[in-house]
């Protein structure tokens, strides 16, 4: 679109050129006709042999000025066949000096500054001198022609060379618009590839921490009952109702995940009851220090999903079954939540791969916070999630 547009814009501008070199080319035929110390046949003449320099226009000037680059070679070629239809009617009759205003700006158009300038200095001068030493025209005359003449090479290369440098500037900054909008595309496309990798990873982690460990659970639970339906069978319904409420869980969290929601724990009720019925389902108990208080859904979403994971870690990887504690503590500024366990323990440099704990961490990040892994083996598991929250609103 924008090349199309460019083009036709170019394309008005140099109809306004056309229209000008019309006029010029008019304006000089009538000074020429109208000439009162020349005459009829010798104006008559010098019209006739005005009248090429159109047909040359049309074919190779105009073809000329409008490349980009201009072909330097082709320009010469008809600027000098320009002069030699121009330069005799030039000679014959002064009036037709007037068609130097058509012919000064097409030199700029079309070649290099110094090239236009010799172009134009030629342009200028040698009509006059050449009248000069063809017709002996009394001196004040010679000296106005010459004045006239001297005054319009030093505006025309005035002009000519600022109008220049406005090209040159306004085509520095087409390139560099050119260039910033290339960059803004680009930055646009890197920034839609960024959020859809960060929207990845985060539903990535959001599958990670609910629906994986739930499928786990209830494979974990199949294994149980499948190895109780005979021996005991009521150990084994229990472990179908909790196949039955992690299904439901599992639901519930795929139901808020499509949503975009909070949480289902978080549905409609609080953070601490959310990990108490989290900690009910993995048979553990959960403290809570500091004055409890609402707050807003990054930080707890975080808290829930950090419990989460902390909790499935133990089921796959401690080595037991007991989880020691869940502490979620309150402070006026940060929040806190820990999970303890009593397991075999681990080298926490040691783990290199899986998305658990980095999954943990850059959730926590996202909300400014820190997570870290206090292990060794032999000693048990505690990991740690410090939030940043805002401070309790003081009551008057």
């Amino acid at each position: 679109m924008t090349t199309m547009s460019g083009a036709y814009t170019w394309d008005r501008t140099f109809r306004l050129w056309d229209s000008y070199f019309a006029v010029v080319w008019v304006a000089t035929l009538v000074f020429v006709l109208g000439a009162g110390h020349t005459g009829w046949p010798l104006r008559a003449l010098s019209a006739g042999l005005l009248v090429p320099l159109v047909p040359w226009y049309v074919a190779l000037g105009r073809p000329v000025m409008r490349e980009n680059p201009t072909d330097e070679h082709r320009a010469l070629i008809y600027l000098a066949g320009t002069v030699a239809l121009f330069l005799p009617s030039a000679l014959l009759v002064g009036e037709t000096r007037l068609m130097t205003f058509a012919l000064v700006p097409q030199c700029f158009m079309s070649l290099r500054l110094r090239w236009a300038l010799i172009a134009v200095a030629f342009i200028n001068i040698v009509p006059v001198a050449g009248w000069a030493l063809l017709w002996r025209p009394d001196g004040e005359t010679v000296f106005f022609n010459s004045v006239f003449a001297v005054v319009t090479l030093v505006f025309s290369a005035a002009l000519g060379s600022w109008i220049i440098q406005v090209i040159e500037q306004s085509q520095e900054r087409a390139e560099l618009i050119a260039e910033l909008d290339a960059s803004r595309h680009e930055v646009s496309r890197l920034s839609a590839a960024h959020g859809a990798l960060a929207e990845r990873e985060r539903l990535s982690r959001e599958i990670h921490d609910t629906l994986a460990q739930g499928f786990t659970s209830l494979l974990m639970l199949v294994q149980a009952v499948d190895a109780e339906l005979v021996d005991d069978p009521p150990a084994a319904r229990r472990h179908l109702a909790l196949m039955e409420e992690t299904a439901r869980q599992n639901l519930a969290e795929a139901r808020a995940l499509v949503a975009g929601g909070a949480p289902a724990d978080l549905h409609d009720a609080s953070l601490p009851d959310a990990l108490r019925r989290l900690a009910a389902r993995h048979g553990a108990e959960v403290d809570i220090t500091g004055p409890v208080r609402a707050l807003s859904a990054g930080p707890e979403v975080v808290a829930l999903r950090s419990c989460q994971e902390a909790l499935a870690n133990v089921r796959k990887h401690a080595g037991s079954s007991t989880v020691v504690g869940i502490t979620l503590a309150y402070a006026d500024e940060t929040l806190t939540v820990s999970v303890r366990d009593d397991g075999c323990g681990f080298e926490p440099s040691a783990v290199t791969d899986g998305f658990g704990l980095a999954g943990l961490r850059a959730r926590a990040a996202e909300v400014g916070g820190t997570a870290c892994v206090d292990s060794a083996p032999g000693t048990g598991t505690t990991v740690t999630v410090r939030l940043p929250v805002p401070p309790p609103r003081s009551t008057p």
